[in-house]
């Protein structure tokens, strides 16, 4: 079985992806007739055509497209591999927490605070990111650990534990009839006419059908949700972000939440295990929101 190089991984990455030998060459920095030798050294030592070329352009065999993603799924571990061996060997690196802006607001705090106050223990960087980043930080080694949520996050690969379970709430225009209940239901907000329902990625990324605006971006919710186009229902420490413009509405039958910490299970670090000692303190002596 031939080895195979990550400097021509990232060739055929380049020419695939831009289906152009010139622009890839471009992208790459280098000129075409390496590339293009490059390429054609690879299939003969593959024994397999990864890409058709004609007058009309190149295109991907079938081998090709399974060398993409492959070739894909290669580079990126080894990236993450060489970020992960730069943080084991800097010990006065700070450890980077992972969270989706505005969630476990509360939480988040109290564990600042508690880790602040252990003179041993190491600094925490906070790295903020929209909705569905924290697992792939995680992998990619741009992160040590994250805050996510249960049934909404990728948990698949992780080591965890559980901190809390909090109800849901929906996050209405403070104009709408609906914004003056003391409750609402999952029923009564799911097909509210004028005033469509958000929808949040699934685990794979896709999203469900539905009329509502799909989830990206904090802000972009925040936008929509003031101006009257969407309503949505979040944990309800998620509020931290409301903004005066919403109102919060307890949803009573909406599925429970579960924050979790969350840190890759090949991770032997000491400071990532005195961090989720800290975590799971706070949830033991009752000082997060059960």
């Amino acid at each position: 079985m031939p080895d195979l190089e990550t400097r021509e991984l990232r060739y055929f990455v380049a020419v695939a992806e831009e289906l152009h030998f010139g622009r890839a060459a471009v992208r790459l920095g280098i000129a075409q007739p390496p590339l293009s030798r490059a390429i054609s050294q690879l299939e003969r030592r593959l024994g397999v055509q990864l890409l058709d070329r004609d007058r009309r352009g190149v295109a991907l065999t079938e081998a090709g497209r399974v060398l993409l993603r492959e070739a894909g799924a290669a580079l990126d571990a080894v990236a993450t591999a060489a970020r992960r061996t730069q943080c084991a060997g800097d010990p006065k690196r700070p450890l980077v927490l992972v969270t989706k802006a505005g969630a476990s607001h509360e939480l988040l705090q109290r564990l600042l605070d508690a880790l602040a106050s252990e003179p041993d223990a190491a600094p925490v960087d906070i790295l903020l990111c929209e909705v569905g980043e924290q697992a792939h930080r995680l992998r990619d080694g741009r992160a040590d650990v994250a805050l996510m949520h249960r049934p909404y996050d990728d948990l698949a690969g992780f080591s965890t534990e559980d901190l809390y379970v909090e109800g849901q709430i929906a996050l209405l225009p403070a104009a709408h009839p609906l914004a003056a209940r003391d409750r609402l239901t999952l029923a009564e907000v799911s097909e509210v006419p004028g005033l469509p329902i958000a929808r949040w990625p699934r685990l794979d990324g896709s999203y469900p059908d539905g009329p509502g605006p799909e989830v990206h971006t904090q802000a972009q919710l925040a936008q929509l949700v003031a101006l009257g186009k969407t309503l949505l229902v979040i944990p309800a420490s998620s509020r931290a972000w409301q903004w005066p413009e919403h109102v919060a509405v307890p949803v009573v039958d909406a599925p429970d939440v579960t924050t979790v910490i969350a840190w890759p299970p090949s991770t032997l670090s000491p400071a990532i295990a005195a961090l989720v000692r800290s975590a799971v303190r706070l949830r033991d002596t009752a000082q997060v929101p059960i």
